[in-house]
């Protein structure tokens, strides 16, 4: 994720010992999680010829001037009053007072930016107050304070208890057309009943043109479809989507999560989809078409926790710029400089997450590189140099073995260019690969890579990325100094767009960029918290997504997603 708002690679084959990290930091994340979903209605409508394009960002503050985004939900088009399908689990801390902004925009461009987009109102409250209200509606208000028209925001919470997710496989057949000038354009959302009405909990791609669609398969939580309980209500309304919002209800059904797993490839699970409104018109009315589920697997979701208490070790890497444009680190203008106290932004941006990430990983040993500076003997320019220049083992001992080969290696190179990335980001690649063949969630890499300037080879950078979205890997990307980082957005994956120069799009977003100098005058435990916040869900991601158990986890307790 891109935070606008004011990673590893180990070299030997060896077998490290799991590890249980047993600090307070740990044991901190042993605690509730809150599941929060989002709707408006009356929004302000921004765009001349159609309606506001609304898409909800959550932030969270982590100092008096500090705000961090969490995550944003789906953009809908052309909509005043949007029901938001993507929710946002959040840790819930009884002890903490923790402050959420929810800001409303109008969504005109495909920039990750939001400050070119416009602004709909936002709410600020606390977590405790959505915790306590369980449905909290507030009117939004402008940057100014003011009511942003007759905008409110719905914030629902719930406490996660059942870890389960459903895997879903579902096609129909039949379907009504509702489009005079081709055929309809079908999609499904799934609603869980809840004490006040029907709550939207997942909504499907659209299929174009299609009265026989085929949706890709898709995931829920159980706890977001039943809330764990089997037999409990669930409605699926199928819709033919319209580009100017007023899509057309096809037909509605009703089930439960206990017929829907009786559902197989062979003999899937059927329902007829009826239109209430066209079976009182019609004598000889039967149904709007014929929903086929071929598929409701539910198996447990691990969490973070889980994987790291289960033996799944974190390797840190660290990749450093050595480019002309930090300046002669002999200069007090230089980024490289040392000051007397022992300070520049690259040692604080190593220290800051090093000390966090060394935790995770047994033997704290850490590979680190360099690049983009000639290197002796022959002062060639190098892009992937380890910073001991020792290339059978540039492994360094703990943080400080990192902070000391960087300082020794400082005088040793003359800084040059261009800043590529790519050769440390597939050096890294090349043993997440080989741990991802042993087909055990034994191993996930971090590669922390902190770079003063704008990268030189961007396109092989994303195509290095979207090899990357493939393996258990995640990239930290500090950007130092005071340059125009904003070509960054490029290699963030917030949108789903992240691609290579063939077309080929990221598998998950591995990327986290941040600027240190939003930085400089809080606390260093802030910029690990943000750098690192998306970690663990990235690192969950990879290992559902390959269906790898934790390690130390005994198969027979979830045999569906050994499968």
């Amino acid at each position: 994720m891109l935070q606008r708002h004011d990673a590893s690679g180990k070299l030997t084959g060896r077998q490290k010992t799991p590890h249980v990290h047993r600090s307070d930091d740990m044991a901190a994340q042993c605690v509730t999680k809150v599941e929060l979903t989002v709707s408006c209605e009356n929004l302000l409508d921004r765009d001349v010829t159609s309606k506001s394009d609304p898409l909800c960002v959550l932030l969270m503050n982590i100092s008096e001037s500090q705000w961090y985004e969490v995550g944003r939900t789906e953009k809908i088009q052309n909509c005043l009053a949007p029901k938001f399908a993507k929710k946002f689990v959040i840790d819930y801390y009884f002890e903490q007072v923790q402050k959420l902004k929810f800001g409303i925009y109008d969504i005109d461009n495909q920039t990750i930016d939001l400050s070119d987009d416009d602004f709909l109102g936002e709410l600020e409250c606390t977590l405790g107050q959505v915790v306590s209200n369980r449905k909290l509606r507030r009117p939004l208000v402008m940057k100014n304070k003011r009511t942003a028209g007759k905008g409110t925001i719905t914030i629902s919470a719930e406490e996660i208890i059942d870890n389960r997710v459903a895997h879903f496989e579902v096609e129909a057949r039949r379907l009504d057309n509702k489009d005079f000038f081709g055929k309809s354009d079908p999609y499904l959302e799934f609603f869980k009943q809840t004490e006040t009405g029907w709550q939207l909990a997942h909504r499907t791609e659209v299929v174009k043109n299609n009265l026989n669609p085929t949706w890709r398969p898709f995931t829920i939580p159980v706890q977001s479809l039943c809330g764990g309980d089997m037999d409990k209500a669930i409605k699926v309304e199928c819709y033919d989507y319209d580009n100017d919002g007023s899509h057309d209800l096809i037909g509605i059904f009703e089930t439960n999560m206990t017929l829907l797993q009786k559902a197989s490839r062979t003999s899937p699970a059927e329902f007829e989809c009826i239109n209430r409104k066209k079976k009182e018109k019609k004598k000889n009315y039967k149904n709007s078409g014929v929903v086929s589920v071929k598929l409701c697997q539910v198996v447990k979701e691990y969490s973070f926790l889980d994987y790291i208490m289960g033996g799944c070790q974190i390797n840190f890497t660290v990749g450093i710029d050595f480019t002309g444009s930090n300046g002669d680190p002999k200069t007090p203008q230089s980024l490289h400089y040392i000051s007397p106290q022992g300070y520049n932004e690259y040692l604080s941006a190593i220290w800051s997450v090093g000390q966090v990430i060394q935790d995770y990983d047994s033997d704290k040993m850490f590979p680190a590189f360099g690049f983009g500076a000639q290197i002796p003997p022959i002062w060639q320019c190098s892009h992937e140099f380890p910073l001991n220049f020792n290339p059978a083992n540039p492994f360094c001992t703990g943080i400080e073995g990192v902070v000391e080969a960087y300082r020794m290696c400082l005088p040793q190179v003359k800084l040059y260019g261009p800043t590529n990335f790519s050769p440390i980001i597939n050096h890294v690649a090349r043993f997440a690969l080989q741990a991802s063949q042993q087909k055990t969630a034994s191993q996930y890499f971090v590669l922390l890579i902190i770079t003063d300037g704008v990268i030189t080879d961007l396109d092989e950078t994303r195509s290095a990325i979207v090899n990357a979205s493939r393996l258990p890997m995640s990239i930290i990307i500090i950007g130092v100094g005071g340059a125009d980082f904003s070509a960054m957005e490029l290699l963030d994956g917030d949108d789903g767009c992240l691609k290579s120069q063939t077309g080929e799009r990221a598998l998950r977003d591995i990327v986290q960029f941040v600027p240190f100098r939003k930085f400089l005058n809080s606390p260093k435990k802030e910029l690990a918290q943000t750098v690192l916040a998306e970690v663990p869900g990235q690192v969950v991601s990879y290992f559902n997504m390959s269906k790898l158990l934790p390690p130390n986890t005994n198969t027979h307790q979830n045999p569906a997603a050994a499968t």
